[in-house]
């Protein structure tokens, strides 16, 4: 039985399609969820700040992002204070394609 090659995305690992667009989103909500405990927000209070409902607020909080677009949570943290800085790069090789990566510092 040949091993399956360890990835440092969970989502490549069992094969889902676009996994770097999965692994982006959930660290995104990850994010989102840092800043709203940071903040000390009940999920009430975030609701009204992100203009979301409290239920859509709790999806977020439980990691539950299937339905937000990566651009809605990349807003969602900026009306939650948080600074986004896109950087874009040449690909180390031109036969690749490029990856999408999100990294908090």
């Amino acid at each position: 039985m040949t091993k399956a090659k360890k990835t440092n995305n969970v989502f490549a690992d069992i094969g889902l399609p676009d996994a770097d667009d999965l692994l982006a989103r959930a660290e995104l909500t990850r994010q989102i969820y840092n800043a709203i405990k940071d903040r000390g927000l009940s999920q009430s209070q975030a609701g009204e700040i992100l203009g979301l409902k409290q239920p859509d607020v709790s999806l977020l909080m439980r990691g539950k992002y299937t339905r937000f677009s990566t651009d809605r949570l990349l807003n969602l943290l900026v009306k939650l204070g948080r600074n986004i800085e896109i950087v874009i790069r040449n690909p180390r090789s031109a036969k690749t394609d490029g990856k999408l990566t999100v990294v908090a510092a």
